[in-house]
């Protein structure tokens, strides 16, 4: 702005040229020249000096002075300032002196004089008028003020400066933002996520759209400085532009030309940084879906291993091939890798610059899914000859089963005669006709064509075929002998006279020896038939003794294989590294007591089973003497929600799969955790096995017991499962009792103190409840829904109500319905109607109830003789029972059970009930409906007789009795009476009502 405000003042730029092409600057007539700062007029000089091109700056400058109205002195300070300040080269300096006549003859005067003062080495010429100017430069090439023909207007020459300068800048800011700019995007290094690849695309893309903005911003402007700079030519086609017009379209055009240049230069960078930023997102993606895809391919091989079994039955080998089949159609991910290989491929021949690193990623996708599509065919093929083997096997154990079922069928007296050995020995002889198709013929060929299939089931089968065939052959050797025996005939002897006795006597009598000799070869028939049943039984229970043997020591094995493996590894610090944070000092909540399991076992269980190898029949009384001990599966399978919940959170750690390598397990340790579920499960089957081979045997009860044991401890465990589920309990759970049962109920409640609406409504609403009765409490639960998977599956129940078994009382059968019965308390102001899903789970539960109550009876009776014994009082000897049982005395007069199946009973239908438990009518057919109770609340129940010992029940009744406890009259005819009071007795109506 300074050296546009001087340039006003002092000097300009003449557009015209000397006749050798040298610039020309003219320094008009300015009366103010001499304020005009030194630094001021230097910058200007700069300024006019760098216009021209460096071709004409190089020629030289014609500097003409116009000093026709100023004074000598004003011409020597101009010259000298000149001189001292002019930064380019002078080819010629030409002065218009002044023009009085006085300040002309002193110019030419001092011009002489001081000459050498102004130390310029180019030739000043001063002149006299504008006409000599004329002869040293062309008039085309001046203005009109100094005698020529060039339109000039100085405000316009400076307006073009000033665009062409701010022009200038501004494509030299903008090349030098976009070095810049190009600059930060080399230096950019990729990211290795594909969000901050994508979001550093995005910043790029953005910042690149701001400098295109500025670019042609740029470009509009050199635009439309350029048409002004053409405006004359386009006003008029015939005008011909001067030397600085053209200097200025060629510094307009040369900025433009730079800065198109710079565009297509940042262009092609731009092209290929985005190129380089978009294959570098699409190789962020290639490598994010191929860490997914191997880690899904991982998966499947090992959801592929978990079908390593071939199955026990051709049902389950069956079911295992349509679950790999259905498996094989839900995995998609074997199509998705070959598709990610095919993407890969396309980023190659696209040229992208990762090649190396995705061309390997390509190869292992197609050898990963090669691998597996192989291990999946190959799998499908060895359970389809698993499934075959299976069949075979079915058959021939079927066929075993059928022929030792043939042999046990036989009746042993038909064998006897030769008919009926000949007609036994055709029956085997047709059975084993049918060995070709069932039989196992040929175990080698076997071994050889299903050698990867074969398992402990296959040598079961032959040895049980081998083992009938032996009693097969036993039988058709005994057969053959029967038949080929014939029968002496007996030849009629006459007898003695001496010898008859009777003309009645019996022939048996006639030949005693005769007759005893065929009775005893019977009897010894028949004892050899039955000792080669008892031997095929013997030989199966021997099977059946070696499984459990074998799976035993099988089971210890796993047990000791898992604690060593896993369980100690957590205790390794070596191994800390890779144990997640959720797993550690957790070893008792993933493996529960499996160490007191395993000891047991190891220690005692198998040691104690293999002394009962040669006696199998006798291995229940193993069972019993260990049932207590192998209560310890219930705490473990109280904790299993707990570990399987601990192992999903942590499964895919690296601690897992390091003691996995390890152990060389196909099998993860979820499977080997489950083992003590199934192993206790395990049992019952074997022992109802070896019963079923043990009937009349020495040891067959203790089986029969054992067998009931084992499922006691097997409905334990499920019930503690759903126990264990109960929220919202303050008490103490071990406080209630033993669980005897639980179960689902619709319930209605009624309760004599609400309002009659209330209470009718809550009748026709039943409330589903999950009842849980232990012995000293009936928890009501309401059952919440099923969630998650696996053990967090089982459902869960809020506790909602309690009620103490010693007050409780039951009503086996409800109105209206033979699967509901009532539970009530508080002398019926609380019913709890409850209905049972089937009339059978109704007759359990009542007799589980009832069974409670009775229990509970007899102990307080007990107690009661035990107080009876006592010197301290008489009448305590004589104390009637806390505990009613309506139509108690039924039973001591030797009467059946009210509940027993084939009473028929009902629900007494009076209005008012004249005692709190309830008692009901009775008939001379029907027995009283049965309610227990477990308070001393009756009339009946809180007197004591006075009356001395040793009489009948009928006099034991009549008679004087003492009030225990004070009770407060209900309805009807009830008496209060209060403690201590004594009461006589006068009858007992029919209804069993004192």
């Amino acid at each position: 702005a300074c050296i546009l405000e001087a340039l006003r003042k002092s000097t300009r730029l003449v557009r015209g040229r000397g006749q050798n092409g040298s610039p020309i600057i003219v320094f008009p007539e300015f009366p103010a020249f001499g304020e005009i700062q030194e630094r001021e007029f230097h910058n200007v000089l700069t300024y006019l000096t760098s216009i021209p091109s460096l071709s004409a700056a190089g020629v030289g400058f014609i500097l003409v002075i116009d000093r026709r109205q100023d004074r000598w002195a004003a011409v020597k300070g101009t010259l000298l300032r000149i001189a001292g300040s002019f930064p380019g080269n002078l080819q010629l300096v030409l002065v218009l002196r002044p023009t009085t006549l006085f300040q002309r003859t002193l110019s030419d005067i001092l011009f002489k004089f001081n000459k050498d003062e102004f130390k310029m080495k180019v030739p000043m010429i001063m002149l006299s008028s504008v006409t000599e100017l004329h002869s040293y430069i062309d008039r085309t090439q001046l203005t009109t003020e100094l005698g020529g023909t060039q339109e000039y207007c100085h405000e316009k020459w400076i307006s073009h400066r000033t665009a062409i300068e701010g022009f200038a800048l501004m494509v030299k800011r903008t090349a030098q933002i976009l070095q810049s700019f190009g600059t930060e995007l080399a230096e950019t290094e990729l990211p290795n996520d594909i969000q901050a690849t994508s979001n550093l695309l995005g910043t790029h893309i953005n910042k690149k759209s701001k400098m295109k903005e500025d670019l042609l911003v740029a470009l509009g402007q050199g635009s439309r400085l350029l048409e002004s700079i053409n405006e004359p030519v386009v006003r008029d086609p015939d005008h011909n532009m001067n030397q600085d017009e053209l200097e200025n379209l060629a510094t307009v055009q040369r900025l433009l030309s730079q800065l198109n240049e710079t565009e297509r230069a940042f262009d092609e960078f731009w092209e290929r940084h985005k190129t380089k930023l978009e294959q570098c997102l699409l190789l962020r993606h290639f490598e994010h879906n191929y860490r997914e895809v191997r880690c899904l391919l991982d998966q499947v091989a090992q959801r592929l291993t978990a079908f390593s079994e071939v199955g026990i039955s051709p049902a389950h080998a069956d079911h295992i091939f349509r679950e790999l089949s259905s498996h094989e159609e839900r995995v998609c991910v074997l199509d998705r890798a070959q598709a990610l290989a095919r993407e890969g491929d396309e980023l190659i021949q696209n040229t992208h610059y990762a090649e190396d690193s995705i061309q390997p990623k390509c190869i292992e996708l197609r050898a990963v899914n090669e691998e597996l599509s192989t291990y999946l065919r190959a799998k499908k093929d060895h359970l389809l000859r698993a499934i075959e083997l299976h069949h075979s096997l079915e058959r021939a154990a079927k066929w075993c089963d059928d022929g030792i079922y043939l042999l046990a069928s036989q009746p042993v007296d038909k064998c006897q005669s030769h008919d009926g050995a000949e007609s036994a020995l055709q029956e085997i002889e047709r059975y084993l006709d049918t060995a070709g198709q069932n039989k196992l013929t040929d175990p080698s060929a076997i071994c050889r064509d299903y050698e990867t299939v074969l398992n402990l089931e296959f040598r079961k089968v032959f040895q049980k075929q081998v083992s009938m065939q032996e009693m097969f052959e036993k039988r058709r050797v005994s057969l053959k002998k029967l038949a080929a025996k014939h029968t002496r005939p007996v030849q009629p002897v006459a007898p003695r006279p001496e010898a008859i006795k009777s003309p009645l006597s019996s022939p048996v009598d006639t030949h005693p020896v005769v007759c005893s000799q065929v009775e005893g070869q019977l009897q010894s028939n028949r004892s050899a038939s039955m000792s080669e049943e008892d031997e095929n039984l013997a030989i199966l229970r021997k099977h059946v003794m070696n499984e459990l043997l074998e799976t035993e020591r099988a089971y210890v094995e796993e047990l000791l294989c898992v604690l060593q493996g896993y369980a100690s590894e957590m205790d390794n610090p070596a191994m800390a590294s890779l144990m997640p944070i959720p797993l550690q000092n957790k070893k008792d909540v993933l493996f529960g007591n499996m160490p007191e399991i395993y000891h047991f076992h190891k220690r005692t269980f198998l040691r104690e089973l293999e002394e009962y190898e040669d006696c199998p029949e006798l291995v229940g009384r193993c069972f019993l003497e260990r049932m207590t001990d192998l209560q310890i599966y219930e705490k473990y399978c109280q904790n299993k929600p707990r570990s399987e919940s601990l192992w999903r959170q942590c499964s895919d750690c690296s601690f897992f799969q390091e003691c996995q390598k390890k152990l060389e397990h196909k099998l993860g340790l979820d499977s080997y955790l489950l083992k003590p579920v199934q192993r206790i499960t395990k049992y019952q089957l074997l022992l109802k096995e070896l019963l079923k081979y043990s009937k009349g045997c020495e040891g067959s009860e203790d089986l029969q017991e054992a067998l009931t044991s084992i499922l006691g401890i097997l409905k334990a465990v499920n019930d503690s499962m759903h126990l264990i589920a109960i929220t919202g309990y303050d008490g103490n759970m071990g406080d209630l009792g033993r669980l005897l049962m639980q179960g689902s109920f619709s319930v209605w409640t009624e309760h004599k103190k609400g309002h009659a609406k209330v209470k009718d409504l809550a009748r026709f609403k039943p409330m589903q409840r999950h009842l849980f009765l232990h012995e000293k409490a009936l928890l009501f639960c309401k059952r919440r829904e099923e969630n998650g998977e696996g053990y967090e599956k089982a459902p869960s129940y809020s506790f909602k109500q309690s009620l103490n078994m010693s007050a409780v009382g039951i009503t086996e059968n409800a109105k209206g319905d033979n699967k509901k019965f009532e539970v009530w308390c508080n002398s019926r102001e609380e019913v709890y109607i409850v209905q049972a899903p089937t009339s059978e789970v109704k007759t359990t539960w009542v007799k589980e109830i009832r069974k409670v109550l009775t229990t509970q009876l007899e102990a307080y009776r007990g107690r009661q003789e035990e107080a009876a014994t006592s010197p301290t009082s008489d009448r305590a000897a004589v104390a009637k029972k806390r505990f009613t049982l309506q139509g108690f005395s039924n039973f001591n007069k030797g009467n059946r059970s009210p509940t027993s199946p084939d009473h028929k009973t009902k629900r007494h239908e009076i209005k008012s009930d004249p005692t709190p438990f309830g008692f009901k009518g009775t008939s001379s057919h029907n027995d009283p409906s049965h309610c227990i109770c477990g308070r001393p609340r009756s009339l009946h129940a809180i007197i004591s007789s006075v009356v001395g010992q040793g009489v009948n029940q009928t006099a034991e009744k009549c008679g004087k009795y003492t009030v225990v406890s004070d009770y407060e009259k209900g309805e009807g005819q009830d008496l209060s009476v209060k403690s201590g009071e004594t009461v006589q007795l006068i009858k007992e109506g029919d209804d069993g009502q004192w």
